[in-house]
């Protein structure tokens, strides 16, 4: 089976839970679709065990993105020695305040070798993957497509375009686009038209939630 999880945000015990929910086996495909860095006190444990999983396939949040930038320019200061210039310690310290704390002490916890694969494997995340299951066709993505327009290939748009929430949501009549990034406002997955919302708010005490693409199942932990 295809699942799409979204959110992750850190949540590690609960993404094993969810993996025991739906009997995750190597027969099967996730997708998570951003956001797996920042908040939660085990991002970097979280991130290290996706990386170990041959059939887990991350796609880029902002917060992804960000970390990835950061915690290089870290590894660079830490490997020279040298101290940040002030535009870069600004930002940092606006990263750590916004979730990236956590992610920043677990990276300062692993060895040369370790960060420099945690670095790797953030650097490997997609922008979108693009996904058939059930006999249907699905764009997965972090939060949506900002300038859509269905004659653009989708390598052609910039990755910030992926990271924010468009003004206007209509996208493929014959593909199914889906979604994390916000929270739903019932807190389960939310359905509209070929858009899919699957962040429940995980990370605020909220579910973490995963669709099944073959069958429509939803699971919640």
């Amino acid at each position: 089976m295809t699942y799409v999880v979204a959110n992750l945000h850190g949540e590690l015990d609960k993404y094993k839970a969810l993996l025991d929910k739906i009997r995750f086996s190597k027969k099967d495909i996730l997708y998570v679709l951003g956001d797996t860095a920042d908040y939660g006190s085990d991002a970097v444990a979280l991130l290290t065990e996706l990386s170990m999983a041959e059939n887990v396939y991350p796609v880029a949040g902002e917060h992804d993105f960000l970390a990835l930038r950061m915690l290089s320019g870290f590894d660079k200061m830490l490997k020279s020695g040298s101290m940040p210039e002030a535009d870069f310690a600004a930002e940092m310290t606006a990263w750590a305040a916004d979730g990236g704390a956590a992610t920043l002490e677990g990276f300062r916890a692993l060895n040369e070798d370790m960060r420099e694969g945690l670095l790797d494997y953030l650097s490997d995340f997609s922008l979108y993957e693009e996904v058939e299951a059930g006999g249907k066709a699905f764009v997965l993505v972090h939060a949506g497509i900002c300038g859509f327009d269905a004659d653009k290939e989708l390598d052609e748009y910039e990755p910030e375009d992926f990271f924010a929430v468009p003004e206007s949501e209509k996208y493929y009549d014959d593909r199914v686009v889906i979604v994390g990034h916000v929270p739903t406002t019932s807190g389960k997955i939310e359905r509209e038209g070929n858009l899919i919302r699957i962040d429940c708010g995980a990370k605020d005490g909220g579910a973490l939630a995963c669709l099944c693409l073959e069958t429509g199942e939803e699971f919640y932990i």
